[in-house]
């Protein structure tokens, strides 16, 4: 019901965002996510940013200047997130390469060295599912919402900023993909919030 509920105001208290296998069914509750689905860590205090773009072009007429509808020809589906910590899963994300591409690349005694290598060669885009989960503590409960990305991949990344004074941010634009079947959903949402529920 409209109105003014300042119980149904959200803060986005706490979350985490998530990685797992492309095409990865998004889970039919907000309960803990688990295996294949891998936690990539602390994010900025910015948090996440999601966003849906919709481009509808104009259908005019002879007999108006005003459109008689609109049609939608375009739809972007993005989030946008900084990772703070670096490691197999985070990295090669952020370059938006597997896991699989870190390969040793020499050892000693001490230590082994790893690498990734950036080529120019066409080459399969990396694709995965993303999930990103928020909990609000609304004072009686906690309100889980979760984001589900079955198909997507990371479309754009922030410049690399490496200095004394601030953490690495491994800043990431990440966008839905149509997948194998068109019709199914870009993305989901579930949620657990009696004020949004049905």
């Amino acid at each position: 019901m409209a109105g003014f509920k300042n119980s149904e105001v959200r803060i986005a208290g706490t979350g985490n965002v998530w990685v797992a296998p492309a095409g990865t069914a998004a889970p039919k509750e907000t309960t803990a996510l688990a295996t294949p689905w891998v936690n990539l860590g602390f994010t900025s205090s910015d948090g996440v940013k999601f966003n849906k773009k919709d481009k509808n072009d104009p259908v005019d007429t002879w007999q108006s200047m005003a459109p008689a509808r609109f049609m939608l020809s375009d739809r972007d589906l993005t989030v946008k997130f900084q990772l703070l910590q670096m490691n197999k899963d985070t990295f090669p994300f952020y370059l938006g390469l597997a896991s699989t591409s870190i390969v040793t690349a020499g050892s000693t005694a001490e230590t082994t060295a790893q690498k990734i290598d950036i080529t120019g060669a066409p080459g399969g885009q990396d694709q995965r599912a993303l999930a990103i989960d928020f909990a609000d503590n609304n004072g009686t409960k906690d309100l889980r919402y979760r984001l589900v990305i079955p198909n997507g991949a990371v479309s754009e990344v922030e410049e690399l900023s490496l200095t004394r004074t601030g953490a690495v941010k491994l800043g990431i634009t990440f966008t839905a993909l149509s997948g194998d079947t068109p019709t199914n959903p870009l993305a989901t949402w579930l949620v657990n919030d009696p004020a949004a529920l049905a």
